[in-house]
């Protein structure tokens, strides 16, 4: 088995290509080893000392590292967990635990907005932050600003904010009116 890595524009967060399925739809997000219950290969990277998230997605793994330590020192520890757990047939995830859509629900007078700016990040905003190893998805909706939440290698991303700022908030702005501005908010 051959797992590629690629880097990320957040250095704290390696992406690793097992060139297989990691999750069959939707994404599972990992922010501390105490949330890693639902995944025996998540728990198998928390192990590795110094790993401080773990993000899944249809067809790639990122880890976030701790500030004090280097990938020279865990990416092969990483690799050889990761490579470890494909070998072993395990499941990603445990029992019938489903990977979240992404989306919060929203309910209201706002639904057809609501319904363009979820079509929009699905089509446009989502693919391209999968390529960098993370999701963004919506979170709510209240008098003209949208919140979303950034996953994977986009949370504690440097460049995060200059992506939600120009490049998300523009877009929705662009091709939808009623949008005044985009917050990122943690969950």
């Amino acid at each position: 088995m051959f797992i590629q890595t690629e880097s990320t524009p957040n250095p704290a967060t390696l992406k690793f290509l097992p060139g297989q399925t990691v999750l069959e739809m939707g994404t599972a997000d990992f922010p501390t080893s105490d949330t890693s219950d639902a995944s025996p290969l998540a728990q198998r990277i928390f192990a590795v000392e110094g790993v401080a998230g773990v993000f899944f997605g249809t067809d790639f793994v990122t880890v976030t590292k701790a500030d004090a330590i280097e990938w020279d020192h865990i990416k092969p520890a990483l690799l050889g967990a990761i490579m470890e757990h494909f070998q072993s047939g395990n499941p990603v995830m445990a029992g019938d635990h489903q990977p979240a859509s992404g989306h919060a629900e929203h309910t209201g007078e706002d639904g057809a907005i609501v319904g363009q700016i979820k079509e929009l990040l699905d089509s446009r905003v989502r693919p391209a932050v999968a390529q960098d190893g993370g999701d963004i998805t919506f979170h709510g909706f209240d008098r003209g600003v949208v919140y979303l939440h950034m996953q994977g290698a986009c949370a504690g991303c440097p460049s995060s904010t200059l992506t939600l700022k120009m490049g998300i908030e523009n877009l929705l702005r662009h091709y939808i009116p009623e949008v005044t501005e985009v917050r990122p908010v943690a969950v």
